[in-house]
């Protein structure tokens, strides 16, 4: 099986919404920086993959059109807040598979202020089974998103005996991270008593600032085959060790921990690790789906960077920053970078691209070799993707 080598990203800088470019300017713009970077005629490029959810059938034509036109397949996708890595993995598969030497995967949102809600109230929704496991525990209502993920870090908490100043810490290591690259929307320092006096958004301890805010952007990555990176010259090329996707199972319904996508994400990652014969422990980088920051505790035991009750023993040894175990979220995440839906996966592979290159600038990891990436989308798909420098 061929190799999957990205051989150029790009990404535009995330708005807030009614602060935003259209999303046909944003993609296309990060479509054409993309190419560029590969270093390569976007009439060599032989499929697309365009991932959005907000908006009609075939937006990502649209947003494709601006940047190249050559009469190649364009397939829309939609998976939720997965959707960016799920765009990968089809390009990845399709490379792999040996069905195109090189693909595009393309993502782009358009975002409204305010908690996301359903737009489809006239058919049943795809929750309803999310909804029954947190009316039967009697989780207080709210959005779907703020009420799953604030019921996981309440049961995470009762759980574990873990404070909620775990998940003011994280967000403090984040925007501190964030303060350094010039991509992040959010890059003024915080502090845990910020974090902790900011209006609560679920029950009582999910603050504001430990939610992401709902945002706008774009991003892309050219993936080949390795025999296309040799054929054309490619330069800075990196490897898409393993890969893997994992969806919801019956044992989504037992906990709130593994509703917000836990047992999912473990999957995936254990498919990842035994893809790659490389554990964990060896890598370096990590940018991981902190929606809220609850989520990113949860993922730091799904993923294996610690074990499971041990995310507070994580944190306070400085094990998700520089200088520690992992660096997690160099980039600032979804947290101060923002959470464009669908540019989201697309986001997070640029920046481990960048920093396997050595090209992250001031918020470089230093000899970073290894670099792990977690998207997830509720409803659900957990998409974990491990990268190394060629």
């Amino acid at each position: 099986m061929s190799k999957a080598i990205v051989a150029g990203v790009d990404m535009v800088k995330f708005a807030k919404p009614g602060q935003q470019k259209p999303f046909r300017q944003m993609a296309s713009t990060a479509i054409k920086g993309a190419i560029s970077d590969a270093g390569i005629d976007p009439s060599l490029i032989q499929q697309a993959y365009g991932s959005y959810i907000y908006g009609d059938s075939t937006c990502a034509q649209h947003a494709l059109y601006d940047a190249f036109m050559t009469g190649i397949p364009v397939i829309n996708v939609n998976n939720n807040c997965s959707s960016g890595s799920t765009a990968i993995f089809m390009a990845r598969q399709a490379v792999q598979s040996g069905a195109v030497d090189c693909a595009l995967a393309f993502g782009f949102e358009e975002m409204q202020p305010g908690a996301l809600g359903s737009h489809w109230d006239d058919r049943e929704s795809p929750f309803a089974n999310f909804l029954d496991v947190l009316d039967k525990a009697d989780y207080p209502d709210a959005p779907l998103a703020l009420r799953c993920f604030g019921a996981a870090g309440h049961y995470y908490m009762e759980k574990y005996g873990a404070s909620a100043e775990l998940f003011a810490k994280v967000a403090v290591k984040t925007r501190n991270h964030a303060m350094v690259n010039p991509f992040a929307l959010f890059t003024s320092e915080l502090t845990v008593d910020e974090v902790m006096a900011a209006p609560v958004m679920y029950m009582d301890f999910l603050t504001r600032l430990m939610c992401c805010p709902p945002t706008c952007g774009a991003g892309a990555a050219v993936i080949c085959s390795e025999g296309f990176a040799k054929k054309y010259g490619v330069e800075g090329g990196v490897e898409i060790v393993a890969q893997a996707m994992a969806t919801d199972t019956p044992d989504t319904w037992d906990d709130p921990i593994n509703l917000v996508g836990a047992d999912m994400t473990r999957r995936a990652a254990q498919q990842v690790y035994e893809q790659s014969g490389i554990g964990a422990e060896q890598v370096d980088v990590v940018e991981l789906h902190d929606c809220f920051t609850v989520n990113e505790v949860i993922t730091y035991e799904g993923l294996g960077l610690c074990g499971e009750g041990e995310a507070t023993a994580l944190v306070e040894a400085g094990d998700n920053t520089y200088g520690g175990k992992f660096v997690v979220n160099p980039s600032g995440g979804l947290m101060s970078k923002g959470h464009p839906i669908g540019a989201t996966g697309l986001a997070q592979c640029y920046e481990l691209v960048n920093q396997l290159r050595g090209d992250a600038g001031q918020r470089q990891v230093p000899g970073a070799k290894i670099a792990l990436q977690h998207n997830l989308g509720l409803g659900g798909a957990a998409v974990v993707t491990m990268y190394r420098e060629v």
